[in-house]
């Protein structure tokens, strides 16, 4: 058990977070979340003794181990899966096909098992130090965006080992819908504070609006008290019959521990600028082909039409040719096969990792953004810094001394600089905080014209996908249908001709065929079980938001009321409120029993579908 009683941290003399308190009850899964720079990753160090605090207390129960993902590469072993295997225990050492079914799970192929650990890329290494912790099965996993350089598949494997971990969690990630589908709790660092609740982070972030509405109106109700107060004092301190009680004003208002009004927090709050264009069809791609090596083509033969208002998911594995496939249909790649078809009126934008790497360090942000289109004014060009979260001198930084997350808003600025009815985003999330996400998201389903989008988010999936193109079985398709469609249909089975882990012997020896349709059957069985669930908490989801607005519209009605003094109002609108906040819990507690069966059930076809 961890406990943590009046934690205060400061860099510099300013103050990070103060004075938190958190007890880690056993079971609990905890999604941690707060703006970039609130002091998440901070906490983590503190924790794992690697950062001093400035003031409080750290109890850990003795003979409790925690476990951290290491971002830092050291690699003594001279194969992945010696590397591995010796963090296993003495009664486990000989348990190498838990190592296997990890590195597997993870995206290695056997081949994989036998070759140096430091003769992979960055990604891979990383992912090599994740089995090394999970493996250990600390009493506390802390996980800071371990999504990072994993592709879909490994995510989706990541994410069932999680929710069957029968040892504590403290996660952060900016992936909402990963932190949500393997959490118990959310907890969150905000306004320099910490606030945990049972639930997910919708669930968090509705009761921080309602948090915060509610000191507001406490917030007014005593600024008019003080200003009563104080006009009570002028008016009577004078005269004699009435200074005494003037005094007992004056020490009543010195008692007033004075709420101070909150600042706002800069959100990224912004929309694509579209071209218009007469085009059906923005982009026709026919018997696309592409390949470093003749011998090995990333993808051959693609075909499909991009109409105006669809957008479409590249989705794979990594390094199957994802980004590549994205930077060839922008003309990033000379053409090699088939044939590639726009419409005189298409115009697109491009948001790529290669296009990041090409903003010049010695530009400001202003010199930036403006060299899209030199007719920009110079209001306009501060208009979208100020959007993108850099306003007045920040926009005047230059771009060498900018974070990897900094760069990417530039690099939105850019693109929302750009007039176009087409775009091309290459996992444009990467360093966005989870508010950021979902107003990227917001602007992207605003967008009418079209998208073709790189991603390994199934939240971003879900909800902007209606067309897919899948690498999978070292080939790339084109699926005509949504995520949810896919994932009914086909998913994201074992990929044929691989070799992986000896499994062991069910005693079964049906054919592929056979097996074929034992997985279509559970599929079927899987959908029929999951969609009533999918659909109540839609329902519970929409109707909590409608309330909330309408909590919101009563609160700001309220506080009205009671600043004029209408009794009646007053009543009315404090027992609508407290209707519809009740109404508000019942719906949250429908919700979570709903998304606790959806889990549960999700977990019992995934193992079903695993052990076939």
């Amino acid at each position: 058990m961890i406990k943590i009683t009046n934690l205060s941290k400061s860099f510099r003399g300013v103050p990070l977070f103060s004075h938190l308190n958190f007890t880690l009850a056993p079971g609990n899964h905890i999604g941690l979340v707060g703006r970039n720079g609130s002091g998440k990753s901070t906490l983590f160090k503190i924790i794992l003794g690697e950062e001093p605090y400035d003031e409080g207390e750290i109890t850990i129960s003795k003979g409790y181990t925690i476990g951290a993902l290491r971002q830092h590469i050291a690699f003594t072993k001279p194969t992945v899966l010696e590397e591995c295997a010796q963090v296993l225990s003495e009664e486990e050492q000989y348990n190498l096909y838990k190592i296997e079914k990890m590195l597997f799970g993870l995206g290695f192929e056997q081949a994989d098992l036998e070759k140096d650990p430091a003769s992979f890329s960055g990604g891979y290494q990383i992912r090599i130090n994740l089995v090394k912790l999970l493996a250990t099965e600390p009493n506390l996993l802390l996980l800071d965006e371990p999504t990072n350089y994993l592709d879909i598949v490994s995510m989706r494997w990541l994410k069932g080992f999680l929710r069957r971990f029968d040892g504590e969690v403290i996660l952060i990630t900016h992936d909402r819908e990963f932190m949500d589908s393997v959490t118990t709790h959310t907890m969150g660092i905000h306004r320099k504070k910490l606030k945990i609740i049972k639930g997910n982070t919708k669930k968090y972030y509705s009761q921080l609006r309602e948090d915060e509405i509610h000191y507001e109106k406490m917030r007014l109700n005593q600024e008019k008290k003080i200003a009563e107060l104080e006009d009570f004092i002028a008016r009577n301190r004078t005269r004699a019959s009435t200074a005494a009680m003037a005094q007992g004003k004056v020490k009543e208002l010195e008692k007033i521990e004075v709420m101070e009004k909150l600042a706002g927090e800069a959100d990224l709050h912004f929309r694509f600028t579209y071209k218009e264009t007469p085009a059906k069809l923005l982009l026709e791609a026919k018997d696309l082909g592409f390949g470093y090596d003749p011998d090995k083509p990333l993808f051959e033969k693609i075909t499909f039409a991009l109409e105006k208002g669809k957008r479409i998911a590249i989705i794979g594995k990594n390094g199957r040719g994802k980004s590549t496939l994205l930077n060839y249909l922008a003309g990033e790649l000379p053409m090699q096969q088939g044939e590639i078809y726009y419409h005189p009126a298409t115009t697109f934008a491009h948001f790529g990792q290669t296009n990041i790497d090409r903003l010049s360090s010695e530009h400001t942000i202003i010199e930036e953004i403006q060299e899209v289109d030199p007719k920009l004014g110079i209001a306009s060009v501060r208009s979208i810094c100020g959007t993108m979260m850099f306003g007045g001198e920040l926009a005047d930084k230059k771009i060498k001394v900018l974070s990897g997350g900094e760069r990417s808003r530039v690099m939105l600025g850019k693109i929302i600089a750009t007039p176009a009815n087409l775009l091309f985003l290459d996992e444009p999330t990467n360093h966005l905080d989870m508010q950021s996400i979902d107003s990227l998201c917001d602007a992207i389903e605003a967008f009418p014209g079209s998208v073709v989008l790189v991603t390994h988010s199934e939240m971003l999936l879900r909800r902007l996908a209606d067309q897919l193109i899948v690498f999978r079985h070292h080939s790339a398709e084109f699926f005509d249908g949504d995520y949810e469609a896919f994932l009914e249909k086909i998913g994201w089975d074992e990929e044929e001709g691989e070799e992986k882990a000896p499994v062991k012997n069910s005693g079964s020896n049906l054919s592929r065929k056979e097996l074929k349709r034992q997985r279509s059957e559970l599929i079927a069985a899987r959908g029929k079980a999951i969609n009533p669930l999918k659909k109540r908490i839609e329902a519970c989801e929409s109707r909590i938001i409608e309330l909330e607005e309408e909590v919101e519209i009563d609160n700001a009605l309220l506080i009205e009321a009671s600043q004029s003094g209408d009794i009646g109002e007053i009543q009315f609108l404090s027992k609508k409120v407290a209707e519809a906040n009740e109404e508000i819990e019942r719906l949250f507690a429908e919700l979570e029993e709903a998304e606790v069966k959806l889990d549960e059930r999700l977990v019992h076809y995934d193992e079903a579908l695993e052990a076939l």
